[in-house]
């Protein structure tokens, strides 16, 4: 099995570590680069290998948008989101309102929008989807969020329709997806769709 991973941690032997363009540009583009890398791994493996696909932050929206524009999902297991804003989240909603200029130029924030995340492409049927949500909020944005979040993006932005299987850990935004118990969860999920696996399943 081979793992691309979108802005996370390598943990595994036979993973891909993706630097998405993330900052200043749409999440369609990071796509676009994501469906490069995809394509070059596919041509490497072996013909009953499998890829599975790991995003952090928006690198999670990232690969929701690239597989809707997939037309074979032969060559893709699970999926899991680290801390990904699957609603989007109401910081970005705040920047448009109130910074504007930040908002224009970091491109990212668009499809972080409430109003425009929905518009993000739904989770595949055929495809076995997990996420990690984080509730440390030890950063200072996260003070102008209401709702539990992890300084970043709230819990409930993370989980969605079509899910597997969902778990918070107490970790924040930043720290998330360095931490060696969500490398063990996600593992979890790579290798069984459930992040609390049943000892002596692996």
């Amino acid at each position: 099995m081979r793992v691309l991973q979108a802005n996370l941690l390598t943990y595994r032997i036979s993973s891909t570590l993706i630097d998405l363009p993330l900052t200043f540009r749409p999440i369609q583009d990071s796509s676009i680069a994501l469906n490069k890398h995809f394509t070059q791994v596919v041509q490497t493996i072996a013909e009953d290998e499998k890829i599975s696909l790991i995003g952090h932050s928006s690198g999670g929206l990232a690969i929701r948008y690239f597989i809707s524009l997939l037309t074979d999902h032969s060559k893709l297991d699970r999926c899991v989101f680290i801390a990904t804003p699957n609603q989007g989240t109401k910081l970005a909603n705040m920047a448009e309102k109130w910074v504007k200029p930040i908002y224009s130029v970091f491109r990212t924030l668009d499809s972080l929008h409430t109003e425009h995340a929905v518009r993000i492409p739904q989770l595949h049927p055929a495809i076995e989807f997990g996420a990690i949500a984080g509730n440390k909020n030890n950063l200072l944005l996260g003070k102008l969020l209401q709702a539990e979040n992890d300084g970043r993006i709230e819990i409930s932005s993370v989980n969605m329709d079509g899910l597997k299987d969902f778990i918070v850990v107490p970790y924040g935004h930043k720290e998330i997806h360095y931490q060696t118990n969500t490398a063990r969860l996600t593992s979890n999920f790579i290798h069984t769709g459930k992040f609390n696996h049943i000892e002596g399943e692996l």
